[in-house]
């Protein structure tokens, strides 16, 4: 009686084991399937991404973090040969010259998308990266250089975003992809020092909600800018531009120390910026803005408590000007 006793508690303990093992290989199966990154995410199959600014900072990051991923990508440069990353083959990888400036009747930005679609068939995220800083007290920037930074910046950014919104709808087959604007905290927030810079990334913030609110939903394409923080890259360092000549008025500002204290002290990890990029582009349903960097984030907090304390003020005056109710 004992010995049976025994026997059926081996048996129990071994059938406990057995399930244990069961269940520790599901988890463990699960764990090396799961999507390695953050938010809801859509299929890990190879998305085909169409990247400009790819020589320095997220652009060149993100280059990298697809190919690891196993996406193909269309990096995009100015000077394109003199890209170079591991890892590369002509069924992953395409690098096309492209000046978001150029206003050719078939400009470089039509060559780049036509030469990406003719390799890949397709493409699903494009990250309109390109883009740089113009520093200098607001007085001390000439209108030569504040065109220069719209041009770039803002309307260079529209010629690739309506070419790609086209793409997505009458070229993709299903219809869709997923458009990331990458704009600034300065995007939601005036800094000093960077007033027009500040508002190329206004206006693409601005653009990008109203262009959002067109779309049909068969069209399936989102949207999503992407405000950075501060990030140890190259933006704040050689490839920023600064006043051509300052206004002595401006005595008590410096830009160029300003930013030169800051270069290389920000909180952001480029590689990292990236990752949250490419994290955003697998998401299922992608926010309109998101900030990267808890600079950012803090920041926008800011922004939200002082437009939740300034609007509520100045209720009755904002409210008065309507007609009467009725008429």
């Amino acid at each position: 009686m004992a010995m049976s006793r025994a026997m059926i508690i081996v048996r129990k303990v071994r059938q406990v084991h057995v399930a244990l093992r069961l269940l520790l290989g599901l988890q463990s199966f699960q764990m090396q399937t799961r999507p390695q990154s953050l938010g809801t995410t859509s299929t890990m199959a190879p998305q085909v991404f169409f990247i400009t600014g790819t020589s320095t900072a997220f652009g060149n990051e993100l280059v990298k973090k697809c190919l690891k991923e196993g996406d193909k990508v269309v990096a995009t440069a100015q000077n394109s040969s003199k890209l170079h990353f591991d890892g590369t083959t002509k069924d992953n990888y395409l690098a096309v010259d492209l000046d978001v400036t150029d206003q050719r009747a078939r400009s470089s930005v039509d060559k780049a998308f036509d030469a990406a679609t003719k390799q890949f068939g397709r493409i699903d995220v494009v990250c309109n990266n390109a883009g740089y800083g113009l520093a200098g007290e607001f007085e001390s920037v000439t209108e030569e250089q504040s065109r220069k930074q719209m041009e770039v910046n803002f309307f260079g950014l529209l010629k690739v975003t309506r070419r790609a919104m086209k793409i997505m709808r009458e070229t993709n087959k299903p219809a869709g992809g997923k458009i990331q604007q990458v704009t600034s905290i300065g995007g939601q927030r005036g800094v000093p020092f960077f007033s027009i810079y500040c508002a190329s990334k206004w206006a693409v913030e601005g653009l990008t909600e109203a262009i959002n609110k067109e779309l049909k939903p068969e069209w399936n394409i989102n949207f999503t800018c992407i405000e950075p923080g501060g990030f140890r890259t190259d933006w704040a360092g050689r490839s920023m531009e600064f006043e051509d000549a300052k206004e002595p008025a401006y005595d008590h500002l410096n830009a160029r120390e300003t930013m030169s204290k800051r270069n290389g002290t920000q909180v952001g990890d480029p590689i990292q910026g990236a990752r949250a990029m490419w994290d955003i582009a697998k998401m299922e349903d992608p926010p309109l803005r998101i900030c990267i960097g808890s600079d950012a984030y803090q920041g926008v907090q800011d922004k939200i408590k002082t437009y939740s304390e300034l609007y509520p003020k100045y209720e009755k005056l904002s409210k008065s000007t309507d007609y009467p109710k009725g008429r």
